[in-house]
């Protein structure tokens, strides 16, 4: 399952939450605003920016404002 670092107030995290919904692609979503170690991980695999949508996918990769495009293709590429 991928994990989906946002904010409330991304249009961009919407958008990719609604393209994984209508893909079936499971996923769980974590508020940097709400979690300190969460933010602090977005910071540290973006360079220390809190750039969300950040997505972590099961083989521990992370993709920063990825297209659905990319996601499906980061989850083949996987296995």
């Amino acid at each position: 399952m991928l994990t989906m670092y946002s904010t409330p107030w991304c249009g961009y995290c919407r958008r990719l939450a609604a393209q994984l919904d209508r893909e079936g692609i499971g996923y769980t979503v974590v508020d940097i605003e709400q979690d300190p170690a969460a933010a602090d991980y977005v910071m540290k695999v973006n360079g220390g920016n809190q750039t969300v949508p950040t997505v972590t996918f099961p083989d521990g990769t992370a993709l920063t404002n990825p297209t659905i495009t990319q996601v499906r293709e980061q989850l083949a590429a996987a296995g």
